[in-house]
């Protein structure tokens, strides 16, 4: 509608520019030569050639002057006149004889201003073509800044919206102002965005949810997957029966086979990691012994008095933490297992000391990386995700966890913090 009345408004504009300009030509330019006022004046003159200073000229609009018989002024109504008859033939004046008593006494030479007329009328008609021109102009300018508002200027904000979807940046609205011309089309467009964004969060929950399943399953299962491999091997070592010692053979290397299978699925879902849940609860710090008891596969562990205080941790997620770090010190170490517990300002400090090789300097920093696995691994399986899992899990039970070696051995320390 607006556009319509726009390229309305620059047709009447030229219409009413055209037709003034048509004005101005026939209304200024008149060629004819006003014959009674030159037969008024010559009469005038005629009358009054004593005295021609003293006639009546009031309706005389055109300059004139007046000659004698020899060629002289006798009277001139402005200076810059033509003052001889061929210089008024040349400027295209008219030149009457003055007759007085009937006989010739000069000439009336009445100045043509047709030329300044024509002049005039070209000034004019340059001023209206301008004018006109110019309200044009700057009309069409006026339209083009419209069109550029309403029309381009959106069209590129919903390009620019459009590039956003297709690059996947859903949160990116497409801002709409007042009278825009595409409406309903574009509110559809960004409702669109809006179906999108929340059709990939769904699938981002329901993603997370199923890789959390698959991390979280995959690493629980690993835990009693590492008790019946250590018992078969303890049990293999005390058997003296050839078919009890292949029946335990097999049950070890199904167990190894079982512990290789959830290795590799739980590095599908290694990169999901950070969104385990760990739910942080008050608990007595009596359950330690228990949680140490579920791993003492041979009574490798002396486990000394716990101190009696409320911790603020996750039950299962601390039975993950020692299963990975006294599964390394069997694996690694296989020496005997202490373990000292002790508080220290508002943690309960859980030192847990083997007595093998440790690991050496240059590799101590490294061993919470992911994947990192040190030097004295001798064909034993792992990923090297144990102690980097173990870490993960102690902060985010607002505790810590360090390891350290001693001149006799290696000592893991768990900080669990107090309630």
């Amino acid at each position: 509608m607006r556009i319509k009345r726009m390229l309305l408004t620059l047709l009447v504009v030229w219409i009413l520019g055209f037709t003034f300009a048509l004005r101005v030509i026939e209304t200024d330019v008149d060629p004819r030569f006003d014959t009674v006022m030159a037969n008024r004046l010559l009469k005038t003159v005629e009358s009054r050639w004593n005295e021609i200073e003293a006639g009546d000229y009031s309706g005389i609009r055109q300059q004139f002057v007046v000659l004698d018989s020899l060629g002289n002024v006798r009277y001139r109504t402005t200076d810059g006149l033509p003052e001889t008859v061929n210089d008024a033939v040349r400027n295209r004046d008219a030149v009457l004889d003055v007759v007085v008593s009937g006989q010739p006494a000069g000439k009336l030479i009445i100045h043509d201003d047709y030329g300044q007329t024509i002049q005039r009328s070209k000034r004019h008609l340059a001023t209206v073509a301008l004018t006109t021109f110019s309200v044009l102009i700057a009309m069409c300018a006026l339209y083009v800044l419209f069109l550029n508002r309403s029309l381009f200027r959106p069209f590129r904000k919903l390009q620019k919206f459009a590039l956003h979807v297709a690059r996947g940046n859903l949160d990116y609205p497409l801002e709409m102002e007042k009278n825009n011309p595409f409406g309903v089309f574009t509110e559809s467009f960004d409702m669109m965005r809006e179906e999108l964004a929340a059709a990939r969060k769904s699938e981002y929950e329901a993603n997370r949810s199923k890789k959390e399943l698959v991390a979280s399953l995959s690493h629980d299962i690993k835990t009693p997957v590492s008790s019946i491999k250590a018992i078969s091997e303890l049990m293999l070592v005390r058997a003296n029966d050839e078919k009890t010692v292949s029946q335990l053979s097999m049950i070890h290397a199904k167990a190894e086979q079982i512990n290789r299978l959830v290795t590799d699925m739980f590095h599908a879902t290694l990169e999901e990691l950070q969104e385990l849940k760990v739910n942080v609860t008050e608990e007595y710090s009596s359950i330690l012994q228990e949680m140490i008891g579920n791993v003492n596969y041979d009574d490798r562990i002396e486990c000394g008095p716990i101190p009696e205080c409320l911790m603020l941790v996750d039950p299962i997620r601390l039975q993950q933490v020692l299963d990975n770090v006294l599964s390394n010190s069997y694996k690694y170490a296989g020496t005997r297992i202490e373990i000292n517990a002790y508080i220290h300002r508002d943690r309960l400090q859980v030192e847990i000391l083997d007595y093998g090789e440790g690991v050496s300097p240059e590799e101590l920093p490294l061993l919470f990386n992911k994947f990192y696995r040190g030097r004295n691994i001798e064909n034993q399986a792992g990923a090297g995700l144990g102690l980097f899992i173990s870490r993960y899990l102690m902060r985010s039970m607002q505790g810590d966890i360090e390891c350290h070696n001693r001149t006799d051995g290696f000592t893991v320390t768990l900080s669990i913090k107090l309630a």
